[in-house]
């Protein structure tokens, strides 16, 4: 029979305990005095209403104490430190005898702070390792890898995450933020054909979702973003974009989400004949789009897009911990301002999610993205093909970007909440490929490429 009224002293002294449980490293030690709590309350020691009143009253003692021990203001309520290091062997080989296969080495390490204030807002910041982009300014927009190099030279820290988020609506039929700053992209893709994963665009954000009934949610995202700014011009280019998603759930066992947009990169010339996505005028770092002989793209970008994923759940599966999820997904891009080489798609199933310990994930994409879809600089950095001559504005040799078609199979397991191995294998080639001068027959654009990955995540 549960204690219902605890005495005061051995309340004070469990208080106590949990508050200083709580003091050491906060995310962790709260997790362990929930644990203590609810083994207490299903021991009958204490009820859950006294489990609940002292979990409030402990997370009171640790809010003043940290305050008062890290000089924080009373409104800053959580700090909460996260990140990752992910490294990785990566291979290149071609069957085109101009290409010489490539080796390295390379590891992304990120490393965030999110502080939970008052009000409804929240502050976070996040470094990256990268490399530095052409045109200095900055580090790579795509990709925070380094490749192991330079004799053991000091490698560059970069700015990723800098934003500030509000929380104002938040009921149960109604969630609703704001975001304003250099932040995670917000918009919801199944696929890279659209984004990188590391692309952390900058500007501002709207997420609004409405709960139709516990299973079923309307979500609508918008936002504006700067792609460049431009001294002596006030013709900056700017990306928007606007997402509307239904996201289900049928049942334990079925899933489905479904997802229609449309984004824009506004652009008007700089000065007479040369564009503001010209290549000199910002981070040139791949390749695709169809070219004027001074670099200015030819097509203009305001792509329609759509997707779809239908989830299964499996109760159980071989060498896996927990349940198993199946998932069937793809997304189709048109880009209406111009009126060929402008459709991209994708299409893939993922086996499992690897993550959690002892969980395993086996995935395969096919990949089309037409040269002038999509802006080249926002898409995929690991998909690419080999240039045997150099584009307008590129380089000869692997490019990423658009005009690439191909194949994508990874393989996950977690052998640790912490820890995740992954083998990643790219099969490509150009769609329209580049010939040299005078050739008379086809030059073989295949690329392969092996990435081999730790995770580790904390």
């Amino acid at each position: 029979m549960a204690n219902q009224h605890q005495p005061l002293l051995p309340r004070l002294v469990l208080l106590a305990a949990l508050c200083g449980a709580t003091a050491g490293a906060p995310t962790v030690q709260a997790q362990s005095a929930d644990a203590l709590l609810d083994k207490l309350v299903e021991k009958g020691v204490l009820t859950s209403d006294e489990a609940t009143g002292l979990r409030d009253e402990a997370d009171k003692g640790f809010t003043t104490a940290f305050a008062a021990k890290s000089g924080m203001p009373d409104w800053v309520t959580a700090l909460k430190i996260n990140g990752d290091l992910r490294t990785r062997y990566e291979g290149f080989t071609a069957p085109n005898s101009l290409f010489v296969d490539r080796n390295r080495f390379r590891y992304r390490m990120r490393l965030g702070i999110v502080a939970n204030i008052a009000d409804d807002f929240e502050v976070g910041m996040r470094l990256t390792s990268s490399e530095p982009a052409s045109g200095g300014t900055g580090g790579d927009p795509v990709s925070g890898n380094t490749s192991f190099s330079g004799n053991g030279a000091k490698k560059f820290v970069y700015l990723d995450l800098a934003y500030a988020k509000w929380n104002p609506i938040h009921n149960a039929d109604w969630l609703g933020s704001l975001t304003a700053g250099k932040m995670e992209n917000p918009f919801v893709f199944p696929s890279t054909i659209m984004f990188d994963k590391d692309y952390t665009p900058e500007g501002a954000a709207i997420d609004l979702t409405y709960r139709i009934n516990p299973d079923h949610a309307l979500r609508a995202i918008g936002g504006g973003f700067a792609v460049n700014e431009l001294g002596g011009s006030s013709n900056d280019p700017y990306l928007v974009g606007s997402q509307l998603r239904f996201d289900s759930t049928w049942d334990k066992k079925l899933a489905s989400s479904v997802g229609v947009g449309t984004f824009g990169v506004l652009a008007r010339d700089v000065s007479p004949g040369k564009s503001p996505l010209n290549t000199d005028q910002f981070a040139n770092q791949q390749r695709g789009n169809t070219r004027d002989g001074a670099g200015n793209p030819k097509a203009g970008f305001n792509p329609v897009y759509a997707d779809a994923s239908v989830t299964y759940m499996l109760e159980s599966f071989p060498f896996n911990t927990g349940t198993f999820p199946v998932t069937v997904s793809g997304d189709f891009l048109h880009n209406p301002s111009v009126s060929k080489d402008n459709d991209g798609y994708s299409a893939g199933v993922t086996f499992g999610k690897a993550g959690k310990k002892g969980t395993w994930e086996l995935s395969y994409r096919y990949t089309a993205l037409q040269a002038d879809a999509w802006f080249e600089e926002f898409t995929e950095s690991d998909f690419g093909a080999y240039y045997s001559v150099a584009p307008i504005g590129g380089a000869a040799g692997y490019g990423a970007g658009t005009n690439v078609r191909g194949h994508v199979v990874k393989g996950s397991y977690s052998p640790y909440d912490s820890l995740t191995f992954s083998v990643t294998l790219f099969a490509t080639q150009l769609i329209n490929n580049v010939l040299p001068a005078g050739a008379v027959t086809d030059v073989d654009s295949q690329m392969y490429r092996i990435q081999v990955d730790a995770v580790w995540k904390f």
